[in-house]
């Protein structure tokens, strides 16, 4: 593996990770509908920041320790497959689909992407410094 490669593959979960909580902090923007006091929708904004907080906490733990990443991305992805299917009911059965591929199918992509790294660990280390 060149030394481009173990760079781009040591990275790529990283950058993908941050720019994946960052997309999903987005959807907390919705409180602001203005249909509620200021401290009602602060309220709600910091709660729905709460899974934002949660992958942030992981991709710390992830940037060290890859399996961490790969199994918490995992079963995020999982996670909301199952949420979206058995428990939300505010989302139309024909966008559930998008849904799932908007939210879970970069999870699995991150999940994927760690898991690779966690195994050739010792190679993209001793090149990533």
């Amino acid at each position: 593996m060149s030394h481009l490669s173990q760079r781009v593959l040591f990275w790529t979960p990283r950058v993908l990770s941050i720019l994946f909580v960052a997309f999903l902090s987005l959807f907390a923007l919705d409180v602001f509908d203005g249909r509620h006091s200021l401290w009602e929708m602060l309220l709600a904004f910091f709660i729905h920041q709460i899974p934002v907080w949660v992958l942030i906490g992981v991709l710390i733990l992830a940037w060290r320790w890859e399996w961490v990443g790969a199994v918490t991305y995992a079963c995020a992805g999982f996670l909301y497959i199952v949420w979206v299917l058995f428990v939300q009911r505010h989302i139309p059965p024909s966008a559930r689909p998008g849904a799932m591929l908007v939210i879970a199918l970069p999870a699995f992509l991150i999940a994927a992407l760690f898991l690779i790294n966690w195994i050739k660990r010792s190679e993209l280390h001793n090149q990533a410094q």
